[in-house]
């Protein structure tokens, strides 16, 4: 995966040649994520320039989409505002958007476990109701985990050497022979995972990066009981929830393992000088693989 480095003189000349009204503002760099990196402008905005040649249908997506979501939400989202037109000082297109305050969950931790876990549940009522026709569908989100074995096969060699393996590869079969998804597809974030939550005061305070959004199956969301909430913190956030069957909680914890060892292999990933590797991840989806092997 080929990376396009960018700068503060590049954002900045971006700024300056299609909003000017805003080139003046302090500018500095805050996250590098796997396809974009964010760059905090002034007090309340943030830019959003693309790193990977997907990542720019991922940007146009939320531009369109998260505007209409984002009133009924009820945790801060970063709600695009401006949209940067591909130029001849940088190729593809970019986003000026509302700045969700608060640490990235992968470099916070949550230490009130339930009041997260309430207000998680809460946030995932709010999205999850009825997509329209014509929302975004993704092939690796919200659909039937059968269909994903080939990628589970190859994210479970992250963590082969350990004595885990076995247990993992068991939760995610009991989660394939879970009933499926039969209710109507409903949206969902797609990639609820430390990196794209912010952590406040010791608990849940944003959801950020809504570069997979789409409409399926909520059990591909509800895996957040263990990715991002503490130990202990699940059987708490599925009371709140109030909608998950057994069914459901099964296919849930094979989300969990999937993203679980999927994380690990990106921490690896940096380990070894890769790209795309992010240093935080690895931890988090050895964190993750812990409370849900917890919880079986």
């Amino acid at each position: 995966m080929s990376h396009l480095e960018i700068d503060e003189n590049l954002v900045r000349s971006l700024l300056h040649e299609q909003h000017p009204d805003l080139a003046g503002l302090d500018l500095h760099l805050t996250v590098t994520g796997w396809d974009n990196q964010l760059w905090r402008l002034g007090d309340k905005l943030a830019v959003r320039l693309p790193r990977t040649a997907r990542a720019p249908g991922l940007l146009r997506k939320e531009h369109h989409w998260l505007p209409v979501l984002a009133p009924r939400l009820p945790l801060p989202v970063p709600t695009p505002l401006r949209i940067g037109e591909p130029s001849a000082r940088f190729p593809w297109p970019w986003t000026v958007a509302t700045w969700v305050p608060g640490e990235p969950g992968d470099r916070a931790s949550i230490r009130h476990g339930y009041q997260a876990a309430d207000t998680l549940a809460v946030f995932l009522r709010a999205l999850h109701l009825n997509a329209p026709t014509e929302a975004p569908a993704n092939p690796m989100r919200g659909v039937p985990l059968r269909t994903l074995t080939h990628e589970f096969d190859k994210a479970i060699e992250a963590i082969a050497s350990s004595g885990v393996a076995a247990d993992v590869r068991g939760i995610w079969d009991e989660a394939v022979s879970a009933p499926y998804w039969e209710g109507p597809p409903v949206w969902l974030h797609g990639d609820l995972h430390p990196a794209n939550v912010v952590v406040s005061d010791g608990t849940l305070s944003g959801v950020i990066d809504f570069g997979e959004l789409c409409a399926g199956d909520p059990a591909t969301d509800l895996a957040a009981a263990w990715l991002i909430l503490p130990a202990g913190a699940a059987s708490r956030f599925f009371d709140a929830y109030k909608k998950a069957d057994e069914a459901m909680i099964r296919r849930a914890r094979g989300w969990a393992v999937l993203r679980g060892v999927s994380l690990i292999g990106v921490g690896q990933a940096w380990e070894r000088g890769l790209p795309g590797g992010q240093p935080t991840w690895g931890r988090a989806g050895r964190a993750a693989l812990d409370r849900v092997l917890a919880s079986d």
